[in-house]
């Protein structure tokens, strides 16, 4: 290995699968290369190329491969499913979203709905109670500073359309049990019908973690061994 500074890196991590299968690795990089890697099934270090063989062979003789391996497969899936639950609770609240309908200008009309939870919520208009497309800016969602959400959509549409015609902002959350329907006329709300709403959430955690080890060599033109290569322990903490 030359002198220098240079970078030893290392990634590792897990995953568990909806059929409860397990899944996990650790690789190491050098000097943002591949360098050397854990296969978990034969329980041993594949070298990326002929600089990492000296580390295999030494690694191979320690039972760190052993320990990676268990850690991956036991304390590391311990952590994921901890944090699926933890982030469980979290998908699962709902909270109502508060909904407003105003002119900005004479021929805008803004349905702003606000303070729900989850992010996924649908704003629609009618003409008449007709699926109304045309005119219509629906805006992205944006998140609010207590991790709720707003999301507002603009209908164009001149003074004369709105005397002539009823038109209505539909908003569809699963929090709630009925859409709300805003008449555009008068800005009265009205109870509506029931909708259907499904939204499925998946979950896939993964837990990476990358170390850098930055080291700077003290005695330049001496040969580095495998000692050098430090392992870096892994932590069962969660």
């Amino acid at each position: 290995m030359s002198s220098g500074i240079h970078t030893w890196q290392r990634k590792f991590g897990c995953e568990l699968h909806d059929d409860g299968s397990i899944t996990g690795y650790s690789q190491y990089a050098y000097d943002g290369e591949d360098f050397i890697r854990l296969d978990l099934n034969t329980v041993s270090w594949i070298a990326a190329n002929d600089k990492a063989v000296i580390i295999k062979q030494e690694w191979d003789q320690t039972p760190t491969a052993f320990n990676q391996k268990n850690f991956l497969e036991n304390d590391c899936i311990l952590c994921t499913k901890k944090y699926v639950d933890v982030g469980k609770a979290t998908l699962e609240g709902k909270v109502r979203p508060k909904v407003f309908l105003y002119q900005r200008d004479s021929s805008e009309v803004v349905c702003h709905a606000t303070g729900f939870f989850p992010k996924a919520l649908m704003i629609s208009w009618q003409k008449n109670g007709e699926d109304l497309h045309e005119d219509v800016d629906l805006r992205e969602t944006l998140p609010n500073l207590d991790d709720t959400f707003q999301k507002k959509s603009i209908l164009t549409v001149s003074p004369e359309e709105l005397d002539k015609h009823n038109y209505t902002c539909i908003v569809q959350h699963i929090s709630l049990e009925k859409e709300m329907v805003l008449q555009v006329n008068n800005h009265r709300v009205s109870a509506g019908g029931l909708i259907g709403i499904v939204i499925a959430a998946a979950v896939t955690v993964l837990l990476v973690v990358v170390v850098i080890f930055v080291w700077k060599k003290k005695q330049p033109g001496k040969r580095r061994n495998a000692s050098n290569f430090n392992m870096l322990k892994l932590s069962s903490d969660c």
